[in-house]
């Protein structure tokens, strides 16, 4: 399978159980009583009534699916393509308590939390979080560039919730050139067999830009078939505000000739991008943005209105929910969502099954089965 059993059950009760009864307090508008505003204006469904477009259903019935927790955004790398360093430069000395951390993770009630950054390794009491999440019973994917991992893993513990998922954008010429430091690509390889030698799962995370090679990604995934992963993660690099180098990223014309032949590779290796998701990247369908469905909480409080966009830090998960506009937000009302096929803005409206099509049930099925 895929996924752990547990956790394909586990994911496909808690959205049956919140599409049919979403926590009430999350669904209030307030965002025209806080004061935020946004002078653009989540796409809306091609349809009318009396002339006018209608937000799709799914807006008022809002609930996370997974929480992107970033501890600290400190990094022992500066990587081409990444925001953070960036968007928190003067916060970047900053971190959250451990008690801030699971606070947030109860708060929000996300049965998946991503452990991301900046560089996770860094915040001292990682393996800590990571025992007390499991407690929890979150499923944890604990995000990192891989280059502590052989020297951190003893402090961890195998178990079926647990994923080291390691960033590699290409064998080691192209990676090492993205982070902009010789040796990473090899060190993280390095990880990456450590933890499967002592039984953990472990995962890639890959990123596509403009001069991206597809057939490198390929002949990347057929390398490391000989440490038996547990899949890959892959989407387009988008170009927010915090990152100036517009060229390396891609318009949705671009994403759609990129991944026009990722059906190939989804037959050859275990992608654990949803096969409607990678429809959405090849253009044969339409997704809204549910950006709400993976909430960001770092340093500065819940991040409005997404993993990529700060209009505002929120104090508690209700307040985000509850004050941003999400009407303003997404392709064809907020000219920064233009070319945003990010995996954490659409990959929720594909769990939540959006714009579904005939077989997409058995599609996903067979799918999560593989």
């Amino acid at each position: 399978m895929r996924f752990p059993i547990s956790m394909t059950m586990g994911l496909a009760g808690y959205i049956y159980r919140n599409k049919r009864n979403p926590p009430p307090n999350w669904q209030r508008d307030d965002s025209k009583k806080s004061g935020a505003s946004n002078p653009f204006r989540i796409l809306h469904e091609k349809h009318s009534h009396g002339g006018k477009r209608t937000p799709h259903p799914m807006i008022s019935k809002r609930f996370p699916l997974v929480l992107m927790l970033e501890p600290l955004h400190a990094c022992n790398l500066t990587c081409t393509g990444c925001g953070r360093i960036r968007e928190y430069e003067t916060t970047i000395s900053k971190r959250l308590t451990l008690e801030q951390c699971l606070g947030a993770s109860d708060e929000c009630g996300a049965p998946v939390v991503s452990i991301c950054g900046g560089e996770p390794f860094l915040y001292p009491e990682l393996a800590q979080l990571t025992r007390q999440l499991l407690e929890r019973n979150r499923h944890i994917y604990l995000c990192t560039n891989g280059m502590f991992l052989r020297k951190k893993v003893h402090e961890y513990t195998p178990d079926k919730r647990l994923f080291f998922n390691v960033h590699l954008d290409g064998l080691e010429k192209t990676h090492d050139l993205a982070v902009e430091r010789e040796g990473v690509f090899q060190e993280a390889v390095a990880g990456i067999k450590a933890a499967k030698e002592k039984g953990f799962k472990v995962c890639t995370n890959t990123t596509v830009y403009q001069e991206t090679d597809m057939k490198e990604i390929w002949e990347l995934y057929e390398f490391l078939e000989q440490f038996d992963l547990d899949g890959h993660m892959i989407a387009p690099a988008y170009g927010y505000s915090a990152v100036n180098d517009r060229e390396i990223f891609m318009t949705r014309d671009d994403i759609r000739e990129k991944f026009k032949n990722i059906d190939a590779m989804a037959s050859r290796f275990k992608l654990n991008s949803t096969p409607v998701y990678l429809d959405f990247l090849k253009g044969e369908r339409d997704l809204p943005c549910t950006a709400w469905g993976n909430p960001t909480y770092n340093v500065e409080g819940w991040k409005g209105p997404c993993y990529l966009i700060t209009d505002a830090h929120h104090k508690t998960f209700e307040a985000f929910m509850t004050e941003t506009d999400w009407e303003s937000y997404g392709h064809g009302n907020d000219p920064r969502c233009e070319h945003c096929m990010m995996h954490c803005g659409y990959e929720p409206s594909a769990a939540l099954g959006i714009n579904s099509k005939p077989g997409d049930n058995f599609t996903m099925l067979r799918w999560m089965l593989r």
